[in-house]
């Protein structure tokens, strides 16, 4: 729903930028329902995003991730590969690790142009306060990552309140239960 939303407006997915998620519950190979999620997969448009184009992770394994302090992007592209359901499934998103430390059910990830004009500026992070306060909190710049991950949840657990999070010179993060509340 979102996926295919989002990445039909240029104004929010700049180059075919952003992230989609959503967080079920799969049966394990011992019949024992767990936590996945279906993230985006790399190299997939979200304007045209079909099944295949969602990869499912474990989550648990990924949420566990959280106590490292450092995590290099090799070691966490092999541990998101070793997490897929299906081993035959795209690469998952590098940003797979912001969205599984997250609670909520529905994540979406833009690079929307009217947040980046406003985040790009030398007092970005003050003109994006004041703008959306009350709405969405600001994350200061951090390279996309481990660091980032933590840094979005750690925001978003001290803010719980807001709808959505600004990365700074980044983008766009929002999220709810429902897909519609995520994207409105």
């Amino acid at each position: 729903y979102t996926a295919r939303l989002l990445g039909q407006d240029q104004n929010l997915v700049l180059h075919g930028g952003g992230n989609t998620s959503l967080k079920s519950q799969l049966p394990d190979p011992f019949g024992v329902d767990r936590e996945v999620m279906f993230i985006k997969g790399s190299g997939w448009d979200l304007a045209t995003m079909q099944a295949p184009g969602l990869p499912a992770v474990w989550l648990e394994p990924l949420r566990q991730l959280q106590v490292l302090k450092v995590l290099d992007d090799l070691s966490m592209a092999d541990l998101l590969r070793s997490n897929l359901l299906n081993s035959r499934a795209p690469n998952p998103s590098v940003e797979t690790l912001l969205h599984a430390f997250l609670p909520h059910r529905v994540v979406d990830h833009t690079h929307a142009s009217a947040v980046l004009a406003l985040s790009d500026q030398p007092d970005g992070d003050k003109i994006c306060g004041e703008i959306f306060a009350g709405k969405a909190a600001i994350v200061p710049y951090v390279m996309s990552g481990l660091r980032l991950a933590k840094k979005v949840a750690e925001t978003s657990l001290a803010h719980a309140d807001v709808r959505g999070l600004i990365l700074s010179k980044h983008g766009l993060v929002c999220y709810s239960d429902t897909a519609q509340a995520s994207y409105e």
